[in-house]
């Protein structure tokens, strides 16, 4: 039976069942577990937005209160996930991968590689990402392409609540370090979910919406964002393709390829800074790949290459909108 979750309930729920389903599955993060059995609280408060809440109480040690130090618990996860168990480490915000990067790009991405396919890394490593929350520029970046360039990390971003769950449950599952992003904005945002275990697949983009005209890749909260524009496109006789990549690494290409050959249009959208973006990358790919096909010219919308702006008003203008996209969609199939 499904529900109507939101993607903060979707993720503490796939965290529960795991942690029933698999003893080795451990949570650990900052603020997660502290404040459990205070005078009038019964349960932490569970993470600064509260998506592990009700865990503590519940699994008890095995939600572990980590110090304020990245390169340590980001350390201990990568070490735990080496001795047979199988952690999910929660980082506030992405902005903060840079003080426990050696950990992660050094150590956990390299060592099925470096023996020779007999080590096994099974750790998540959760966060938050995007801007949009007036968090200013040290907590509102969208750092993926960052992570996608590292060979041995596999990269996941979900759109909504349903994805969330499944894709999460994937991860922890999954034998090698998992960066599972989640946009801070979409947490509140509420789909159908299933009440049991499931799981989807790395590298299988969904095709969110139909149309014969364009195609628009995307991922993470510009999915939203790409159908609103689709919609108005729509009106005016202009059908899209809505790609939802879902996993950055492994990517779906064979998706968006076949979609671009029968529309011959490709407008990517990424709120991450276009140098060396999922944008650029999935724009390259298609023109070495199937330039013959191509209609027009691949054109990008993504964030300006700028640090994102504190000002409300300037940081809703940073992030690629509705109107932006319409826009490209329009400027390349008048072409």
């Amino acid at each position: 039976m499904a529900r109507n979750l939101s993607m903060s309930e979707a993720v503490n729920e796939a965290l529960d069942q795991e942690m029933a389903r698999d003893p080795a599955v451990i949570v650990m993060g900052e603020d997660i577990s502290g404040g459990t059995g205070s005078p009038g609280e019964d349960d932490a408060w569970g993470g600064p937005l509260g998506v592990t809440k009700g865990l503590s109480v519940k699994y008890g040690d095995r939600v572990m209160d980590t110090p304020l130090s990245e390169s340590a618990f980001i350390g201990a996860a990568v070490g735990a996930a080496c001795s047979g168990l199988r952690p999910v480490a929660e980082l506030m915000f992405v902005d903060f991968m840079g003080v426990c990067f050696d950990e992660i790009f050094n150590q956990a991405a390299k060592f099925r590689y470096m023996f020779g396919g007999k080590a096994e890394t099974p750790v998540v490593i959760r966060c938050m990402a995007g801007a949009g929350f007036r968090a200013a520029a040290q907590h509102s970046q969208m750092l993926t392409p960052i992570f996608t360039h590292i060979p041995g990390l596999k990269v996941v971003f979900p759109s909504n609540a349903y994805d969330a769950k499944g894709l999460l449950v994937q991860s922890i599952r999954d034998n090698d370090p998992v960066i599972f992003m989640e946009h801070k904005n979409l947490y509140d945002t509420k789909t159908d979910v299933p009440e049991g275990l499931y799981t989807i697949p790395f590298a299988e983009a969904n095709v969110v919406r139909e149309g014969g005209d364009a195609t628009i890749v995307t991922y993470g909260q510009t999915v939203q964002r790409s159908l609103d524009a689709a919609a108005t496109l729509a009106s005016e006789g202009i059908e899209c393709d809505v790609i939802d990549l879902r996993t950055l690494s492994p990517i779906d290409m064979d998706t968006v390829l076949e979609s671009v050959e029968e529309t011959g249009r490709l407008v990517c959208v990424d709120e991450a800074n276009p140098r060396c973006s999922i944008a650029a990358d999935v724009s390259a790919t298609v023109t070495q790949e199937i330039f013959d096909s191509l209609k027009a010219g691949v054109r990008m919308v993504t964030a300006p290459h700028t640090p994102v702006p504190f000002s409300p008003a300037l940081e809703d203008i940073y992030i690629p909108g509705a109107d932006r996209i319409a826009s490209a969609v329009r400027q390349t199939v008048a072409n």
